[in-house]
């Protein structure tokens, strides 16, 4: 079907994405500029889709008249009679950060947030809109996922996005909304040039569209045959990451026996499939070269933003980066007191009787010191054996690393007795005769 803005070309460009939108309750992301009220329009006038239609405004709060604009939104919706809501966005701006890149974000997570159950959010993105996406995309160095560019059909939040006017001119869409007398509004930054798709927009498509008058449904095509790349790239992932997978982490092992770039690929698809961020070419790099290739015990990160990815026995794991665990120092009498609490909800110890306790009761101090780790501390954990680096048992032993943030170390003076209730010191382990042993119990933090 030829596109054209046209009510039933746009519903069947709705079915065509996504067969559940026949039926299901239709949420228009609606500016009240003229894109979005020809998308609001023209599934207005379709009898089928205007009683679960409703339209969505987000004010980002960046200009003074943003209200005076949810105003005029909500009086097209009257007017339309299209129900509307708004919601007025608080962002906040960290240093280095893309304003356009801000408000993008919050933008989508207050619609993704909105959405009711069931509901399929839609928005007016036209073909020049993937033409500028995929121009930006390129000037960034955008590999393979972001010169696919925007998808007619994605998840958002627990529901779909669907973007139905992809194969349609901004032109054909401003000439609708003229025919049908319908009022819009127009927000002035969009034409400020500070802004990287403004300045694109006014300043380098004109000449290029007046040049290569096909350009936008030329660059969409490349798109699309891009997008089909990388679904083949998704599929050769997802065999890979299966086959590598320990539980939730990667082996490491089987990742070095991939070929580099399809180590790069496998990395990138597992970081996304988490719903997490996926890195810069530069961290990628990192994780699939020198993270691989670090030494055993070394258990180095690559992390970006509050992502990261870390190296642990034989394992990648991906999580997000945490507070350091709150270091302390607290004395405890374990001959009256048998429970002792841990500072910044790290747990709790306790001695119990226990028949094969490591612990002689008449050997244990009556003043114990316990603490975080520093390093360097040693103990010897077998009657005879060697003293041995704590860091050593840790790595020797595949300790996790949260576990490790929060280990509570037991000394008597200076003399290392215990490391939670992983190791006793010999010197404080029973003989053949002691009459009575106790157990350690480390009661880990939730």
């Amino acid at each position: 079907m030829r596109p054209r803005a046209d009510p039933a070309w746009v519903y069947a460009q709705l079915l065509r994405l996504h067969a559940p939108a026949a039926t299901a309750p239709l949420c228009v992301a609606f500016s009240g500029g003229a894109d979005s009220t020809a998308l609001l329009g023209l599934l207005a006038e379709l009898a089928a889709v205007k009683p679960r239609l409703r339209a969505l405004h987000i004010d980002h709060g960046l200009q003074p008249q943003s209200p005076l604009w949810a105003r005029a939104a909500r009086a097209s919706c009257r007017a339309l009679g299209v129900p509307f809501s708004a919601r007025r966005l608080q962002l906040t701006r960290r240093r280095g950060q893309s304003l356009e890149a801000v408000a993008r974000s919050g933008r989508y997570a207050a619609l993704a947030d909105a959405l009711r159950p069931g509901e399929v959010l839609l928005t007016a993105h036209h073909l020049e809109d993937q033409l500028e996406t995929v121009l930006l995309q390129l000037l960034r160095g955008a590999g393979l996922p972001g010169l696919a560019a925007m998808p007619g059909v994605s998840r958002l939040g627990t529901g779909f996005l669907l973007r139905p006017l992809l194969g349609l001119p901004r032109a054909q869409l401003r000439a609708w909304v003229q025919e049908r007398g319908l009022h819009w509004v127009e927000d002035p930054a969009n034409a400020d040039a500070a802004f990287d798709r403004n300045y694109l927009r006014h300043q380098v498509l004109p000449g290029i569209l007046s040049r290569w008058r096909g350009a936008a449904g030329a660059v969409a095509r490349s798109a699309r045959h891009i997008a089909a790349a990388q679904e083949l790239l998704d599929g050769l992932a997802r065999t890979d990451v299966a086959r590598a997978l320990d539980g939730a982490a990667l082996s490491v092992a089987a990742l070095r026996a991939l070929p580099l770039e399809r180590r790069r690929n496998a990395l990138r698809f597992w970081i996304g499939q988490s719903g997490r961020r996926p890195p810069d070419a530069r961290r990628l790099e990192e994780i699939a070269v020198v993270l691989l290739a670090a030494r055993v015990g070394a258990n180095p990160v690559v992390s970006w933003g509050p992502v990261r990815v870390q190296r642990h026995a034989g394992r990648l794991t991906l999580d997000e980066l945490q507070p350091p665990a709150a270091a302390f120092e607290i004395s405890w009498n374990p001959r009256r007191k048998a429970r002792l609490a841990l500072p910044a909800g790290q747990g709790h110890l306790e001695l119990v009787p226990a028949a094969r306790g490591l612990i002689d009761a008449a050997l244990l101090p009556a003043q114990i010191t316990v603490r975080t780790r520093r390093g360097g501390e040693r103990l010897r954990p077998r009657v005879g054996g060697p003293s041995r680096t704590l860091k050593r048992l840790l790595q020797d032993e595949s300790v996790s690393l949260s576990e490790r943030r929060h280990l509570p170390l037991l000394f008597a003076g200076d003399e290392l007795l215990a490391a939670g209730d992983l190791w006793v010191d010999a010197r404080w382990q029973p003989g053949a005769k002691s009459a009575r042993r106790l157990r350690l119990i480390w009661h880990r933090p939730a």
